[in-house]
């Protein structure tokens, strides 16, 4: 997300407390999250990598989503096997240490994965947001990886606590729930981990995207400036913003690829000599295609979305007026609909060999782990 003119620091009126409100987001969210699972059932994952589920992909898919690149695909292209246990959790924290812990195999595979995707794309991502701030050499050379330390310490915990939640609200839902068709529950479960994961994701994208738009020289500058301006709040600048893209992105991503396996399926089934419908199924490495393919298409629809939460995070001086609506109706006035389209190419173009990267890195750590566990 990016300026054509440097942009300079300017502080806020006393008056104007963007960050007071949204300082309270984040233990709210932990509040609403503790009092509503409170007696969830914990679940047993199974490490191992195996192809997409027929009967219920839609819950492997969301499990794996957390760990694709934040601006890219996030369709899976590998899963995890979930089953129930009867005993309740004793306590939101040790069911979550569980969920983690009995995947730790698939995270430690997918953080790795998410690691080398984000550090090889992310020059990619910092001409988005230069085009997306209107920045007149947006691909200029110097300053393409600003930023990246922080988005590495970001994004990893964040799919961590993205993927340990979305399990614990999937399970808690199941049980609530049981006559709601199970693909409404995992997108359902999908959309509130991605909720609970962005509280700690904000921050760290707050200040790679003002870093990306050079409106701090470098990581400790940035922390200083956000804390001496807006105090904690000024981490949480655009967060609103942040799910209002991320929300509708994976609704669509997750219905997008649901769509786009149905057709690749039927037209493997055609082809297919074999009249048993057990025998087709989606391989991983087909489930990236499809992945690569909706997530393409729900980055170009959301991109909008997308500028609206960049220019929220790097918004300075309160031009933008410091909600999506005001800076939405800002963006139509100074530059009409086409401005809510700046920076698409780089952000559809980001999201393939993001899912590439991500896949072909997950297999070798997945099959030097398990290597590496049979000759013990």
């Amino acid at each position: 997300s990016t300026p054509t003119s440097t942009t300079t620091m300017t502080n806020r009126s006393p008056h104007h407390s963007p960050g007071r409100g949204k300082a309270t987001l984040l233990p709210l969210l932990l509040s609403i999250l503790l009092l509503s699972i409170k007696h969830c059932a914990s679940t047993k994952l199974c490490p191992h990598l195996q192809p997409i589920n027929r009967r219920h992909p839609s819950s492997q898919i969301a499990s794996t989503v957390a760990f694709l690149p934040r601006g890219g695909a996030k369709a899976a292209a590998t899963a995890t096997t979930t089953t129930t246990s009867s005993a309740p959790s004793s306590s939101v924290l040790s069911s979550f240490a569980r969920t983690i812990l009995n995947a730790r195999s698939h995270l430690a595979a997918a953080a790795a994965a998410r690691c080398i995707s984000i550090f090889g794309m992310y020059p990619v991502d910092t001409i988005k947001t230069r085009m997306q701030m209107k920045q007149g050499d947006a691909f200029r050379m110097a300053g393409l990886y600003k930023g990246v330390t922080g988005s590495l310490v970001g994004q990893v915990p964040y799919g961590v606590l993205t993927f340990g939640s979305y399990e614990i609200y999937k399970q808690y839902l199941l049980d609530r729930f049981p006559d709601v068709k199970p693909a409404f529950v995992y997108a359902l479960a999908a959309i509130m981990g991605d909720v609970t994961g962005s509280g700690w994701l904000c921050p760290s994208e707050v200040m790679k995207q003002q870093l990306q738009a050079g409106i701090y020289p470098s990581m400790k500058e940035a922390v200083k400036g956000i804390w001496t301006k807006s105090g904690i709040g000024g981490f949480y600048q655009g967060f609103t913003g942040g799910l209002a893209r991320d929300v509708p992105f994976r609704v669509a991503q997750l219905t997008t690829f649901e769509v786009t396996k149905s057709i690749y399926l039927r037209a493997k089934k055609n082809k297919s000599t074999d009249d048993d419908d057990s025998t087709v199924t989606l391989s991983a490495f087909e489930a990236a295609i499809c992945g690569a393919a909706a997530g393409s298409f729900s980055a170009a629809i959301t991109n909008p979305l997308d500028r609206i939460k960049t220019l929220m995070m790097t918004d300075t001086t309160n031009a933008y007026g410091g909600s999506v609506v005001t800076c939405a109706a800002k963006i139509l006035k100074d530059d009409g609909l086409a401005g809510l389209f700046a920076g698409v190419v780089p952000r559809v173009a980001y999201i393939a060999p993001s899912v590439c990267i991500f896949f072909v890195t997950y297999e070798f750590v997945q099959q030097k782990m398990s290597t590496s566990g049979t000759e013990e």
